[in-house]
């Protein structure tokens, strides 16, 4: 892998890694790294391509960017909490490694294979390339917080603004940084193999979310063989970032009952 990707973690006692979502960073994990931190040995990081991380390199991926990263920690299993890509890549990493996954939390799943088809992710994504391929950076900007922040029912005035700010701030500082685009690199086209999952999973959605995200949510929960959902009434994509006591507390519970 070369450089290290850039993470920091805190605590001690049984490993939980949190992956963010695409096109962010791991900054969006404060709140719960300092909650999980008192009982846990707490780690966060910037996927490559984003935050502090270095950038794409051929023949890359993330699940194993992630597996070389845990093996220059020393941990040999951990549960992993993931947020849309953060979720899409730990899926990956428990196909590929399933002795080293003590356990999966997948916030608002993405899933590698998937087929975008919701007319609102597909609008917001035109009209991003549109504004990039026009050098209008703060429109393309605004694109990306409609889809990955308000979502389909929600104008931005209906969002908390400290949410949005924080996720506005974490944009434009990946483009500052060099970073473009959402990198996926290889995959493992888990969307055909989520009966290989063997992990303890929990599936948390936002009702508010679009309906790719419902429907992985649910692929996840119909094929995967020890998953469950639970759905977090009045809030988008980033549900762990706008009810963070109530996905803290379903955390906890699945830390303490698994």
């Amino acid at each position: 892998m070369g450089e290290l990707l850039h993470h920091d973690e805190r605590g001690h006692g049984r490993p939980l890694v949190f992956l963010h979502p695409g096109g962010f960073g791991r900054q969006v994990w404060e709140e719960q790294l300092d909650r999980f931190a008192a009982g846990h040995r707490a780690v966060r990081y910037d996927a490559r391509g984003h935050g502090d991380s270095p950038g794409p390199v051929p023949g890359f991926s993330h699940h194993d960017d992630l597996r070389q990263l845990l093996d220059a920690l020393g941990i040999e299993r951990a549960v992993l909490v993931g947020s849309s890509l953060g979720s899409r890549t730990a899926v990956d990493f428990a196909l590929g490694h399933p002795d080293r996954v003590d356990g999966l939390v997948l916030t608002s799943p993405g899933l590698s294979g998937m087929v975008e088809r919701d007319p609102f992710t597909l609008e917001q994504r035109r009209q991003a390339s549109e504004a990039i391929a026009a050098g209008d950076h703060p429109r393309a900007f605004e694109c990306v917080l409609r889809l990955l922040v308000d979502g389909p029912y929600r104008t931005p005035d209906q969002v908390d603004p400290a949410v949005r700010a924080l996720f506005g701030r974490l944009l434009a500082d990946n483009a500052r940084k060099g970073h473009g685009g959402f990198p996926l690199g290889a995959e493992l086209t888990a969307v055909t193999r989520l009966a290989e999952v063997r992990a303890r999973t929990l599936v948390v959605t936002g009702t508010l979310d679009t309906a790719d995200i419902h429907e992985i949510a649910d692929l996840i929960v119909r094929e995967a063989p020890d998953a469950r959902q639970v759905s977090i009434e009045g809030a988008g994509h980033q549900v762990f970032a706008e009810q963070p006591a109530r996905f803290g507390e379903l955390l906890d519970e699945f830390l303490r009952t698994g």
